[in-house]
Formats: C-alpha cells, sequence, structure tokens
C-alpha cells in the first residue's frame, strides 16, 4: 500500500475525528474513509487539524497504523522547512503574541552555531535570543517551543514556579519537552557498529 502524503485525491465516504492520545498536545485528527480510494493514504493539515484519507476497506488496526505512518511523515516534512534569522524574529513576534499578550518582545532573534549543550539562550538586559543550530531539522512545534521558553525568560528570570505557569501558555510544551529530552537520551545511547555480516547465520 502507497502512502502519498500531498495525494488528496478521493471523495471522503466516512469521516471521523478523534482527539490525540492524552498529554499528546496534537491537534485533533480526522480520519475520512473513501470508496473511490483504492491502495493510497494520505494526510494534510488543516488550521489546527490533521485530515488522513484512507480506502473505505481499511480495517480498524489498519486505520491506525496508517494515522501513525502519516502524522510521522507529516512531522518529517515540516521539520525540512528550517527557518531563517528573519522568519525566527517573524515566529517570535507571533508566538509572543499568542502565548504573552506581546509582552515579550525581544530586540533580535538569531541561530547560533556555538551552543552545543543547550537548546537555547537568552539575555533579557539585551533583549537578544538565540536558538542553537541543533534545531534544524526538528518538528517547528519544537523549534517554537524554544522560541516560547526563551521569551518567557525576557518577563520572568530563572526556572522558578511563575517562569513555568507562565510558559503553560504555549500549548505544546509537555510534548516538545519529551521530545527534546528523547534526542538527549539517544544521543547518550553507546553508537553500535555497522553491521558488516547481517547474512551470517
Amino acid at each position: 500500500m502507497s502512502a502519498d502524503p500531498l495525494h488528496r485525491a478521493g471523495t471522503p465516504q466516512r469521516s471521523t475525528t478523534s482527539q490525540p492520545p492524552s498529554g499528546s498536545r496534537t491537534s485533533a485528527i480526522e480520519v475520512r474513509r473513501s470508496a473511490r480510494r483504492r491502495r493510497t493514504v494520505s494526510a494534510y493539515r488543516e488550521g489546527d487539524r490533521t485530515i488522513v484519507l484512507i480506502p473505505a476497506r481499511m480495517s480498524e488496526a489498519e486505520e491506525q497504523r496508517w494515522v501513525s505512518v502519516m502524522l510521522d511523515k507529516l512531522a518529517a516534512q515540516e521539520s525540512r522547512r528550517v527557518p531563517g534569522d528573519a522568519e525566527l524574529a517573524e515566529r517570535a513576534e507571533r508566538l509572543s503574541a499568542q502565548c504573552f499578550g506581546g509582552r515579550a518582545r525581544p530586540a533580535s532573534v538569531r541561530w547560533v552555531t556555538n551552543q552545543n549543550t543547550r537548546w537555547g539562550s537568552c539575555t533579557p538586559a539585551e533583549g537578544s535570543i538565540r536558538l542553537s543550530h541543533r534545531l534544524k531539522g526538528m518538528p517547528e512545534y519544537v523549534i517554537d517551543y524554544v522560541l516560547a521558553h526563551e521569551l518567557a525568560h525576557l518577563l520572568v528570570p530563572g526556572h522558578g514556579p511563575d517562569f513555568w505557569r507562565l510558559l503553560e501558555a504555549y500549548p505544546r510544551t509537555e510534548r516538545a519537552r519529551g521530545y527534546l529530552e528523547g534526542v538527549v537520551a539517544a544521543d547518550r545511547l553507546p553508537h553500535l557498529p555497522a553491521a558488516a555480516d547481517d547474512d551470517e547465520e
């Protein structure tokens, strides 16, 4: 069965909408079944909703599997769209308006290559925010989380209770933190040697 995340052909026969798993902080997922679809599965974003198009004859188990596959594909596609410094500044302004009532106003927002032990940093006195180049290629919601984190530091220094309460305004905080924790954990795993003799019995 092929999967094309950009292909939207097929007239929906039946549509079901489900909320994401508890704690995942993802948008709602709408599955649309179509009798015209034979083999293809596709997905796209529609506002705050993710639309997954599948053949009508697909079983519930296949549906769940393909929803998971297509969500991963969409995330991978989005992660390849890396914003430049100008777009970072625009996103910071948007996040400030959405999460902090526009009160966090950085003087500069830019990528840097000299931050290998932290994802971002902020100098409140200068109003400057710097994001590690290691975030490039990660999902947009993760980059936005780090931006929101540093924006919050323009309003509340340190990582006390007031800071974390403020950061709750960003809806994907838990999910993004989990993603970054997973990246850190993966980096700490021992690197296995390449399997040169996989075909030996």
